[in-house]
């Protein structure tokens, strides 16, 4: 049976995609983790390996003793690279090590995408390490987390208010409004991962994309399934470009975890991104058959019973890179 190993699989993400990977079957999974948990080794109902990120030659001992075929890397998106660059060459080194999923999930990292969120320089560094080994590779491209909008639907992830402030009825569009973006339940993302480890080849990019909506489609789907109109305004280029955003009732409870300073340069950097549009992915065929979620079928799965209006609390260390 081939072995998996989710990398800093105990995370919010990690423990998706492993959950889906135990349910897929037909693979024993392991989780590397900076530290041995049994806490979360109980929770998964898999082992979780402490490893030093920091040896690479330990790292290698590590894949090969427990037979390791595939890696897939769930890092805080935050975090700098180092520790993923190290699994990669351990990867390359172990003999028994054949394939790598970068900690990717979201958009195409570019250059320009760089120049934007500089968070995409790590990511970029990551892909280039893995051109230059043996190892077969794809990343997952899946658009923006459609969790944050849906908390009544199973999820790790938690709310997390960008564009839309549902529990209170309140938009602030970034840009025009009317710029596709892709949106994508973490437990389909998940599903789709494990799907592709059974797949002979990979591509080098994996899309998987719930439904393209514009900024105002989506508000017109959820005051529909709500039966509310909402307060909207829009931020145009030009403001968000300055780090501005129009601050929305949901935002303060965010500046518990994170300082409104940063929190707003954070939020005008993804309405940047959705206004140029980066989140408007444009997949080739995939090799998966797989077939996710879309926007308009889960909003009307959340609102079936209307939700707790004091459901406004957000996850934001998690969306930031917190554990």
């Amino acid at each position: 049976m081939p072995v998996i190993a989710v990398a800093d699989g105990t995370g919010k993400l990690g423990c998706t995609v492993v959950d889906a990977i135990v349910e897929h079957g037909g693979y024993e999974v392991v989780v590397l983790a900076r530290a041995a948990s049994k806490a979360k080794q109980k929770e998964l109902g898999v082992r979780v390996i402490g490893v030093d990120y920091k040896s690479v030659e330990a790292l290698t001992e590590t894949l090969e003793n427990e037979n390791v075929d595939t890696v897939i890397a769930t890092f805080d998106s935050a975090a700098p690279p180092d520790p993923e660059l190290a699994l990669v060459k351990a990867c390359d080194a172990s003999s028994k090590t054949r394939r790598f999923i970068p900690n990717w999930w979201g958009i195409r990292y570019t250059a320009e995408v760089a120049a934007i969120f500089p968070i995409a320089a790590s990511k970029i560094a990551v892909l280039e390490t893995l051109e230059k080994t043996n190892l077969e590779f794809t990343t997952v491209i899946n658009g923006f987390f459609a969790d944050y909008y849906v908390p009544k639907i199973p999820s790790r992830m938690g709310p997390f208010t960008m564009a839309l402030d549902i529990p209170n009825n309140v938009a602030a569009i970034p840009g025009t409004g009317d710029v596709p973006v892709a949106f994508t339940h973490t437990m389909d993302v998940a599903h789709f991962t494990a799907s592709l480890l059974g797949l002979p080849e990979w591509p080098r990019e994996s899309y998987i994309v719930g439904e393209k909506l514009t900024w105002n489609e989506f508000l017109a789907v959820v005051e529909e399934a709500k039966g509310s109109k909402f307060n909207v305004s829009y931020d145009p280029l030009e403001k968000l470009q300055k780090d501005e955003i129009t601050e929305l009732p949901g935002h303060k409870t965010m500046h518990a975890f994170v300082p409104k300073q940063v929190l707003d340069g954070l939020l005008a950097v993804f309405g940047i991104l959705f206004e140029e549009g980066y989140f408007d992915l444009k997949p080739v065929k995939s090799m998966s058959t797989f077939k996710a979620r879309t926007v308009q079928q889960m909003v009307k799965e959340n609102f079936h019973d209307q939700p707790d209006s004091t459901q406004s609390t957000c996850d934001v260390a998690n969306y930031l890179g917190s554990k």
